[in-house]
């Protein structure tokens, strides 16, 4: 009999959606009022408008003497706590109150700067003003202090290239001495000759005197059979290396300052994500409380409503975190103050880079400087071979030398032709001349391993900038269908037909798919960025 009545009933509910108000007749049906389109049920009454965002609530309390609403019992609405005072942001948002809408979060307060310390420049470009990827860069290549580390192991390196071609320049030294001499002598005693032998002995003296000599010698390599061009040679091949050096560190300074400030903007767009996230919530919590309150949705849906809202407010206090992390990260790669309140403007939107296939590999390696360097540290390899093989070989030395000794300091001088030929060193030189074959061979191999690993980073970066931006259309379609799905979720839950379970997961897939959006664009550009850095671009 029950089942019975529980058809029928169905059965005329299904009739009265069927049937119209006019006697029968199919009513046309009015506008929807729910979001997307979606038509309502008939005998529904009208959605409410939408209420205004309350400020996010303190989480749920679960200490003792908390209230638990009972049914037929109304329940108090929830009390929201906003911040107060009027240096205090809007709660969630990290804007400064009266301050222009920028793409910055309020930074947490900071450590003071040390003061055992250099201070670090502050440039103009912070100071007040949103700060664009190209003020940053610039910044980056003016001010951080790896580069300059870089130029100066550099400018120490060309050093060498003197140190080498100093042997072929003429040599002069100068040299004065002064002693003063003590020597040991013996005499006769007596000095008369007709004394007999039995009264002579032998004396002991003491002879002391002072000798002085001042001399200039000069000394000109002649003939080295190409020792010391071998040698200027390696040199100059290793200062181009170092040259090399600086350009790699300038690139992946730009590399690293392009995808730092990128982070940047995703933490904010990730802010403004999980701050729509957390208005959601607060409005499904309302509307939960307020279903529950007329006794049409238990308190498992109120509870998960709250839930809910504490999940957005710990996002959203994570998404402000990274902001302030990268915030740092960016002004400690472009050598600023770790503290400066750094603004950056947002660049996240989509735009085509034009590649072209044919020529990357070519410009590759006519740009890239880790190639140059390697090539520069195999040239340098190969001329220290021929040094090597040249030190086999003598030295022919012209010298002379001009002067005055003794204590009426007397003119004296010499000069001549010097054959320096080393016969035999115990087997060094072989040594070191093996030792110079057997690196050259690993600088060549060092070269082939370089150009592989050229080739394969740059077909890397090109693939994943063409996944990345199809990435991008993927995501967009996906978040207009979670927008949709949730607005006709939200709208069946608002007209009492769908339960908060329904709703929690559309809203979670639209978070998740607006997320998915800004970390799609992220991704696009960064990888377009490390595209460029294996180009060899800046």
């Amino acid at each position: 009999m029950r089942r019975t009545t529980l058809g029928l009933i169905a059965a005329l509910g299904a009739l009265a959606v069927v049937l119209g108000p006019g006697g029968g007749a199919i009513a046309q049906a009015p506008p929807s009022p729910l979001p997307g389109g979606t038509p309502p049920i008939s005998g529904t009454p009208q959605m409410p408008p939408q209420p205004s965002l309350p400020a996010p609530p303190s989480p749920p309390m679960t200490a003792p003497g908390t209230q638990v609403p009972v049914p037929g019992v109304p329940v108090p609405p929830i009390t929201i706590t906003p911040s107060t005072g009027p240096d205090q942001p809007p709660p969630g948002t990290g804007a400064i109150p009266g301050a222009p809408a920028t793409m910055q979060q309020l930074p947490r307060e900071y450590l003071p700067a040390p003061s055992g310390i250099r201070p670090f420049p502050t440039p103009e470009e912070t100071k007040g003003k949103v700060l664009t990827m190209e003020d940053a860069v610039k910044i980056s290549l003016d001010n951080q202090p790896i580069i300059m580390a870089r130029i100066g192991d550099y400018q120490a390196q060309l050093q060498n290239i003197a140190i080498a071609i100093s042997p072929q320049l003429p040599q002069l030294t100068g040299q004065w001495n002064g002693f003063w001499n003590q020597t040991p002598g013996s005499v006769l005693s007596p000095t008369n000759q007709t004394a007999p032998n039995s009264m002579t002995r032998t004396v002991t003296t003491q002879n002391r005197f002072l000798t002085t000599s001042a001399t200039v010698t000069a000394q000109q390599l002649l003939w080295d059979f190409g020792k010391t061009l071998a040698a200027t040679d390696a040199a100059r091949a290793g200062a181009k290396s170092f040259a090399e050096n600086v350009e790699i560190q300038k690139q992946e300074a730009v590399r690293l300052v392009k995808e730092a400030y990128y982070s940047l903007v995703l933490s904010n767009r990730l802010v403004q994500v999980n701050q729509q996230a957390l208005d959601r919530a607060l409005v499904n919590l309302r509307s939960a409380k307020g279903f529950f309150d007329v006794g049409t949705q238990p308190k498992s849906a109120v509870t998960r409503a709250e839930v809910d809202v504490a999940t957005g407010q710990l996002n959203l206090i994570i998404a402000v975190n990274n902001v302030n992390i990268f915030r740092l990260t960016l002004n400690q790669l472009m050598g600023i103050p770790i503290n400066t309140p750094t603004e950056i403007a947002d660049n996240l939107a989509y735009a085509h880079v034009e590649y072209e296939p044919k020529n990357l590999l070519n410009e590759t390696f006519a740009r890239r400087p880790e190639y140059k360097q390697i090539k520069a540290q195999y040239e340098q390899a190969d001329y220290t071979v021929k040094q090597q093989f040249r030190n086999f070989f003598p030295n022919v030395v012209a010298q002379g030398t001009y002067g005055s000794a003794g204590s009426d300091m007397n003119e004296a001088y010499s000069y001549g032709l010097q054959l320096n030929w080393t016969i035999f060193d115990g087997g060094n030189k072989i040594a070191l001349y093996k030792q110079a074959l057997a690196q050259r061979d690993a600088a060549l191999a060092r070269v082939r391993d370089t150009e592989l690993t050229i080739w394969q980073q740059v077909e890397r970066a090109y693939v994943t900038v063409q996944q990345a931006e199809e990435a991008i259309g993927a995501a967009q379609k996906g978040a207009e269908s979670a927008d949709e799905n949730f607005r006709l979720s939200q709208g069946r839950f608002d007209a009492g037909v769908a339960n908060i379970i329904e709703l929690t997961d559309a809203q979670l897939a639209l978070t998740t798919a607006q997320s998915q959006v800004a970390q799609a664009l992220a991704a696009y550009w960064i990888a377009t960025v490390e595209l460029d850095r294996f180009l060899g671009r800046r």
